[in-house]
């Protein structure tokens, strides 16, 4: 994903009266291949959300990963879709196929064209209109899609900080799965939506070494290299082994150090090291030493650095297996993943589990919100 900065779709939209130029002009395109362009004040890149006519870099309508169940839809028109979708909801009732159809394949980008199309023509906000149409979980699904990926994420955190008690496992899903690009950009989409730090708000909610863990991965300071330090991997598997098994008590400092810093090769190395000195795995160590959200950050940190789609595939599983559907992960997931890596994540869950995504959710849940994840999910392969 490229860098979000600066001011996020939602905040070009309130200003665009005070450009020299519509935006119009720019977002009324037909082609497949046309561009929009985009550039953020720091020169970085922000994709799928346009800006002013002035700028000069192009952006395409391409999803934002390449192993996504969503794609850039070819012969994309924003008007079309836009009528569409205000004909789904003239009227008594709500056409839900014709919303799903539509935005279970448009990109993110197209998408934000779409609500820009529809507030042109309509004179409304989509997002708004189409709140006070739908309910329940479907809602929540469809207010995801119609999100830039950051302000989603953004928006997943906020939820999970304000009002009584913490949802500290959407702080681990969202804070222990992203590059520092990412991280950078969701909080910068933080501060842009809520006018608040996102640091803050997080140390407000949380305490002690959970908090500390959350802290270090917002800084957005991994090593992102390639490099791999042999001496140094031996080192810090030694350092984690006398700061967990081989004492009384466990240094979880010792752990944040080498966990939340050190580049995915050189930590993939130190856990070969790990197995070697203490004859243990380290995530069988990370279950010895430590509980709670503690336990579940850094397991989420180790498990996304050898494995994302698989630590996504088996959020997945857990949110659908057993009696009743812990539909917040499950919504989150596929809003957040299908135009990333969605692809392995299904290829995941089935060499995991032995049945595929698309039957567990089938199974599990009901009416047009199943039928816009299946969408989501793609084939049942």
């Amino acid at each position: 994903m490229v860098e979000y900065a600066g001011a996020c779709w939602s905040e070009i939209v309130r200003q665009r009266a005070r450009l020299p130029h519509t935006l119009s002009s720019l977002l009324d395109w037909t082609h497949p291949n046309r561009r929009i362009f985009n550039r953020t004040g720091d020169g970085t890149l922000c994709t799928g959300i346009p800006s002013s006519p002035e700028a000069d870099t192009p952006v395409t309508m391409a999803a934002i990963g390449s192993r996504g169940t969503v794609t850039e839809f070819r012969g994309f028109n924003a008007d079309e879709d836009a009528q569409k979708l205000r004909k789904g909801m003239k009227g008594v009732g709500t056409d839900e196929s014709a919303i799903i159809e539509i935005l279970s394949k448009r990109t993110i980008a197209q998408r934000q064209l779409i609500k820009q199309a529809f507030k042109k023509a309509v004179g409304k906000d989509l997002l708004d209109e189409l709140k006070g149409e739908l309910t329940g979980n479907f809602e929540k699904v469809v207010v995801g899609l119609l999100m830039p990926s950051p302000v989603y994420s953004a928006y997943e955190l906020r939820n999970a900080i304000k009002g009584a008690g913490t949802d500290e496992g959407c702080l681990i899903d969202i804070l222990a799965s992203q590059n520092n690009q990412e991280m950078r950009a969701i909080i910068a989409a933080y501060k842009n939506e809520y006018g608040k730090d996102l640091e803050d708000d997080v140390c407000s909610d949380t305490s002690g070494m959970f908090q500390r863990v959350l802290v270090s991965l917002l800084t957005a300071n991994r090593d992102e290299s390639d490099r791999v330090d042999q001496a140094q991997a031996v080192q810090d598997a030694k350092d984690m082994f006398e700061a967990g098994e081989a004492c009384w008590g466990t240094d979880e400092v010792k752990f944040l150090t080498v966990l939340c810093i050190r580049n995915r090769k050189h930590l993939l190395r130190v856990f070969e090291e790990y197995q070697k000195i203490s004859n243990r795995d380290i995530e069988e160590s990370i279950k010895r030493e430590m509980s709670g959200n503690l336990e579940d950050a850094f397991l989420a940190i180790v498990k996304c650095l050898r494995n994302k789609p698989a630590f996504f595939a088996e959020r997945l599983y857990k949110s659908m297996k057993g009696l009743g559907t812990t539909d917040s992960i499950l919504i989150r997931v596929m809003v957040s993943r299908c135009e990333i890596d969605m692809l392995d994540i299904k290829a995941q869950f089935q060499k995991m589990y032995g049945k595929t995504l698309y039957s567990f959710i089938k199974g599990d849940c009901s009416g047009d919100y199943r039928n816009i994840l299946l969408q989501l999910c793609g084939s049942d392969s």
